[in-house]
């Protein structure tokens, strides 16, 4: 077989993460309803879908906050969502970013990212803070460290949340609507460190309204409806040729006319 023959490989071969038939229940209501996922290592996976689809659920029963009342889901071949597992051990390679930033304001920025590291996974407090301080350079916020949470502005907090989700090296991080917190001009800033972790192979599932975004930046894109991927793959089949009637009708609420 000769070079020109040879198949490339794919850019994403193996899942890194696998959700398998995923259902939680509040009361009567499903949320998730049977929903299986692939994210790969160095993925971009972006949700889409509406108010009640089933997104945020998602990305909290991946990170364990949630108890799952059926399925289960392997990280690196490994079933995490086994009652016996070490939530907190799961979480370290599992990091999350929530729309409201949940730093403590008693507490500086440096203080805030270096509090899991040192309190739940023991890293001593100098390598603690030298992680920090080079975390808080990578997100552009190096001279904020000392500095109180409410010294930031909008997207600094945010981005003080990313960092502190990043310090531990997750294996891969989820990012639940950060941006809708923050005023429209506060939103570039955060959108813009995203992209730079994407490009960095930074595994990330982002559920987002931001829809430009989400076309730029994902390697795959799932929209979500009534607790099921109802439809998924590359952005400009999603965005542009999507099969689904449901997924069409959502993108013409969400995406304006020019």
């Amino acid at each position: 077989m000769t070079a020109e023959n040879v198949p490339a490989e794919p850019r994403h071969p193996e899942p890194l993460l696998r959700a398998e038939g995923l259902r939680k229940v509040f009361g009567r209501r499903v949320v998730l309803d049977g929903l299986d996922l692939e994210v790969a290592e160095g993925e971009c996976v972006v949700l889409i879908g509406g108010s009640g689809s089933g997104k945020s659920t998602l990305l909290r029963c991946l990170n364990l906050l949630e108890e799952l009342d059926d399925g289960r889901i392997l990280l690196a071949g490994e079933d995490i969502s086994d009652p016996r597992i070490d939530a907190d051990r799961v979480r370290a390679r599992i990091g999350i970013v929530f729309q409201a930033f949940n730093l403590f304001p008693h507490l500086s920025v440096l203080d805030n990212v270096t509090l899991a590291p040192i309190r739940v996974h023991r890293v001593p407090p100098v390598k603690a803070r030298e992680e920090a301080r080079a975390m808080l350079q990578r997100v552009g916020l190096a001279e904020q460290a000392g500095q109180w949470p409410d010294q930031l502005s909008g997207g600094q907090q945010q981005r003080a949340a990313i960092a502190r989700a990043l310090v531990n090296r997750p294996m891969m991080i989820l990012l639940d609507e950060v941006t809708s917190a923050l005023d429209p001009e506060l939103v570039g800033e955060v959108l813009t460190l995203l992209r730079r972790l994407r490009d960095d192979g930074t595994t990330m599932v982002i559920a987002t309204h931001e829809m430009d975004f989400a076309r730029q930046v994902a390697d795959k894109v799932c929209f979500l409806h009534d607790g099921r991927i109802l439809e998924q793959g590359p952005p400009d089949m999603i965005f542009t040729e999507p099969r689904e009637q449901r997924t069409r009708e959502f993108l013409a609420r969400m995406i304006m006319p020019s």
